[in-house]
């Protein structure tokens, strides 16, 4: 059975639900899009001011998700500095669970038919042989962009918390979390880390609304000028007992001063009290974007999955 409707707080828990399920039994299959953590964070952030541009498909077996759709159709973005950005391609975010794997075909038409006559990107695990199959057999290929030093796809990175660094900080910083520091200092430390962005109250608001954000696992550095330097928001997955970092970032002026290192690791030490014994982190796989991936990696991270970025265009028919 499958449904299709714009997706509602309760659709994103059945889908983390089933990003649970994959994590479990077959954790190389989860692409970045579908990781219990970005699912909150995405819907969280976006469908508020998103609404109609990202349709969605859910398809059950028993009550329970094992395959979705969730397309980003073109749209005109409105960003902090003034800026629009129109995007004249579909995207989709999408999983499907390795025992209903034939869904794919179902998800791939689905998509093709919400998106028109529009350029279609994608991107599934690289280790799904069976679903590149079968994207190949509809017309998709590899995105030429994602091509180069500079492509643009995504990696997943993980490790333990066996044995956890102690975090340091420079004179005059502070850890805090966004229960303490209160919504505005939240909202500001990701739109100056992120400068020109959409986040806004309302979608800090929508972040807070999902089942999985705690404000104590908000984490922030602040400055000896009250600036928060740096945050990110961890989402802790109690069923696998991981917390995956999502997203990470520093106001530009605070970079190169051990900031985000730090907050990693103080992230991982309350990651661990609160039961979890593993944490995760996406990045820029290709050779040219190594900031967050040298980050990463400083603090015991290694890559354990990437996507493999597709493409159909207009004049694939």
């Amino acid at each position: 059975m499958a449904h299709s409707e714009l997706l509602t707080a309760a659709d994103v828990r059945l889908m983390q639900g089933l990003a649970q399920r994959v994590t479990a039994a077959r954790p190389e299959l989860v692409n970045s899009d579908a990781t219990f953590g970005e699912l909150a964070w995405n819907w969280g952030k976006g469908h508020a001011g998103e609404g109609a541009g990202r349709p969605c498909r859910l398809w059950l077996s028993g009550g329970d998700p094992v395959a979705w759709g969730w397309a980003q159709l073109p749209r005109r973005v409105r960003r902090s500095d003034g800026s629009v950005k129109d995007i004249t391609s579909a995207y989709l975010a999408y999983q499907v669970h390795p025992g209903h794997a034939e869904l794919v075909d179902e998800v791939i038409d689905w998509y093709d038919g919400t998106a028109g006559d529009v350029d279609r990107t994608v991107m599934p695990s690289a280790a799904d042989g069976f679903a590149l199959k079968r994207w190949a057999a509809h017309g998709y290929v590899t995105d030429p962009a994602s091509l180069g030093d500079t492509g643009s796809w995504t990696q997943l990175n993980a490790r333990d918390l066996t044995e956890v660094e102690e975090p340091l900080l420079p004179d005059g910083f502070r850890f805090r979390t966004a229960d303490e520091a209160g919504s505005q200092a939240a909202v500001r430390a990701h739109a100056d880390a992120w400068a020109p962005s959409t986040y806004t109250a309302e979608a800090y608001e929508g972040v807070r609304r999902t089942a999985a954000y705690r404000g104590d696992l908000h984490l922030l550095v602040e400055a000896p000028d009250g600036t928060m330097a740096s945050s990110t928001i961890m989402w802790l997955d109690e069923a696998n007992r991981t917390a995956e970092f999502e997203p990470v970032g520093t106001h530009p002026g605070y970079r190169r001063r051990g900031l985000a290192r730090a907050m990693l690791l103080h992230g991982m030490g309350l990651a661990r009290a609160a039961g979890a014994t593993g944490t995760t982190v996406a990045c820029l796989g290709a050779p040219g974007h190594p900031q967050a991936r040298e980050l990463y990696y400083s603090v015991g991270f290694r890559e354990f999955s990437r996507d493999a970025p597709l493409i159909r265009t207009r004049t694939a028919r």
